[in-house]
């Protein structure tokens, strides 16, 4: 990408966001010999673990650039995925990038939720005679007794 003249000047800072993973350090973590506690101190605590188990971990990570507007623009996002067997041995590392991510597309349909309706006057009007006595700034008085 060819460069313009001042163009960096009116771009935002790269922003690095979650866990990184060094190739290098990843090269040195073998299925099959290394173990939970190896791949932790190689590389560190993972972004996020399986579901319901722990046997992935999740390293995650992009680069991202403010755009005008301030909404995020991601440049670069990469994921490294770590198997263990039951044992707690490595069984497989991949690795994902933007090549692999799909689109979703986002329903913009909206469950109703009952009791959610109500006209204009019953919000208005809808809190009346549901204060108990003694409450609000009522106080309790029994006839004939002087008030104060």
């Amino acid at each position: 990408m060819p460069s313009v003249p001042g163009a960096g000047l009116f771009e935002s800072p790269r922003q690095l966001r979650g866990h990184s993973v060094d190739e290098e350090a990843l090269t040195q973590i073998t299925p099959g010999v290394s173990s939970r506690a190896d791949v932790e101190t190689l590389i560190g605590s993972p972004s996020q673990t399986s579901t319901f188990d722990n046997s992935t971990w999740y390293y995650m990570s992009s680069v991202t650039r403010q755009r005008p507007g301030r909404t995020l623009s991601v440049e670069d996002q990469r994921v490294v995925a770590i198997s263990f067997t039951p044992a707690g041995v490595v069984q497989e590392i991949k690795r994902f990038g933007p090549e692999d991510a799909r689109d979703v597309q986002v329903v913009s349909r909206v469950t109703p939720s009952p009791g959610n309706d109500r006209t204009i006057l019953q919000q208005l009007f809808g809190n009346i005679g549901r204060l108990a006595p003694g409450v609000g700034g009522q106080a309790n008085q029994t006839i004939g007794a002087p008030s104060r």
